[in-house]
């Protein structure tokens, strides 16, 4: 926690710092320096005072954390929010979001639909997404002009996908992708096989030599239905999870989605692979696609991040709220009013993250050196007193309405509540013609 002499290029100044790292800690009355987009200080506020710094924040009754790390979600799937409500996944899927995917997916729905989820993302104290959708360099574009962080998954299918008409060539434009973005400071490219039902063996194949070749992840729907794993045990006499340990996909580079079916097995091959778990609760519920076991993973060594899934099954990309049903369910799941605090529970929606994507060295908590992607949240609101522990009220009683300033790489894209590089009434004009386009031609 030391500061060299060359000035700070922003020193922040909040109630309460929560760095995540080391775990449980709350710093009161520190600040927070930054200088050429990397966390240079932090200790007490009468050090860091004394401290040469271009700009000084003052930030009375808000809580400072690491950004919050989407580990999974489907961005440009925000111009189908709403648009098939209350279905279970297959009949969802089959009926009615391929269809719909099928007719209005192009460049221009995945430009404006990630758009328009980075938007409500940063709105939402969100630094850092995961996404898997169609037209991934689009999606990389987008964020490339917005300043945020991201992994972009290369969606991979056995069938013709908007974008790739065979999955070599939607495998030949991710290694294109990746090669390209290899040294971009914000984004990083992964492999995204969809899921276990719609990737062959042979493909698999293909995407494990290519990702260890390139030393990139994995990031995969497994085990979202206890339908999906009885078909394939039906089918093959094999577990997908035990499938894909076959064939090598498993590792500390293979994220795995969903997870609401875990049996002794799988939770061996999980903590023997070091395999992430993204765990998405709010779609899983909607959906009735089951429940992660998230204390039982934590208390076994799994890493165990977070994720929204895409809006037109959550319906929206908040992650505080997300954490705090995900709390809330692991507490039911587990039968235990301890299982997944609140402490633990940021750590899953910001480190943990980071971890997943790999990415643990550059961001999801707050240490000197790492990148500045950072949240602050107003807690001096009505419904957050008393405050006795700043997180239990983050996680507990805060909307992401809270959300007041945030940066990425020390560039403020939220001020005020505003973004600072989105025209928001554009973004809502967009989304409202787009609506009106797919509803009036949908019938």
């Amino acid at each position: 926690m030391t500061a060299t002499a060359a000035p700070l290029d922003l020193l922040l100044l909040p109630t309460w710092l929560v760095p995540v790292e080391p775990a449980g800690v709350v710093l009161k009355e520190h600040g927070l320096g930054i200088r050429d987009g990397r966390i240079a200080f932090i200790g007490p506020r009468g050090a860091a005072l004394k401290l040469a710094a271009t700009e000084v924040r003052e930030l009375p009754g808000m809580l400072l954390s690491p950004g919050l790390i989407n580990a999974h979600g489907h961005a440009a799937m925000s111009l189908f929010r709403g648009l098939a409500d209350d279905l279970p996944l297959m009949t969802w899927l089959e009926k009615h979001i391929w269809p719909a995917e099928a007719k209005w997916v192009d460049e221009a729905f995945v430009r404006d639909g990630t758009d328009l989820a980075i938007a409500e993302q940063l709105k939402g104290g969100i630094t850092c997404f995961s996404d898997m959708y169609f037209y991934p360099k689009v999606a990389s574009d987008c964020v490339h002009n917005s300043g945020m962080r991201a992994q972009i998954a290369i969606p991979i299918l056995d069938f013709p996908i908007p974008g790739a008409s065979t999955p070599d060539e939607a495998i030949r434009q991710g290694v294109e992708l990746f090669g390209d973005l290899k040294h971009h400071p914000r984004i990083k490219i992964t492999f995204g096989p969809h899921a276990p039902y719609t990737v062959c063996d042979e493909n698999l194949e293909k995407i494990r030599i290519m990702a260890e070749e390139l030393d990139a992840s994995i990031h995969m729907h497994v085990h979202e239905t206890a339908f999906e794993v009885q078909q394939a045990v039906e089918q093959t006499g094999e577990r997908p999870l035990a499938r894909l340990g076959r064939l090598g996909m498993l590792g500390p580079r293979f994220q795995a989605v969903h997870m609401t079916q875990i049996s002794e097995d799988d939770l061996a091959l999980l903590v023997e692979s070091n395999t992430s778990v993204i765990h998405c609760p709010e779609s899983n519920l909607k959906l009735a696609s089951g429940f992660c076991p998230v204390e039982r993973l934590w208390q076994a060594g799994v890493n165990v991040a977070i994720g929204t899934d895409g809006a037109a099954s959550n319906n929206d990309l908040d992650l505080l709220g997300e954490t705090r049903t995900a709390a809330m369910l692991a507490k039911a799941v587990a039968g235990s009013a301890t299982a997944l605090d609140a402490h633990r529970a940021l750590r899953m929606a910001t480190l943990n993250g980071a971890r997943a994507m790999g990415l643990e060295s550059e961001i999801g908590s707050l240490e000197v050196g790492k990148a500045a992607d950072i949240v602050a949240f107003d807690l001096s609101g009505l419904a957050q007193q008393p405050i006795y522990d700043p997180v239990s009220q983050l996680i507990y009683a805060t909307g992401r309405d809270c959300v007041k300033h945030l940066w990425v790489a020390g560039k403020q894209l939220l001020d005020d509540r505003q973004l600072t590089r989105m025209d928001e009434q554009q973004l809502t004009a967009m989304a409202i013609a787009w609506g009106q386009r797919i509803s009036g031609h949908g019938e």
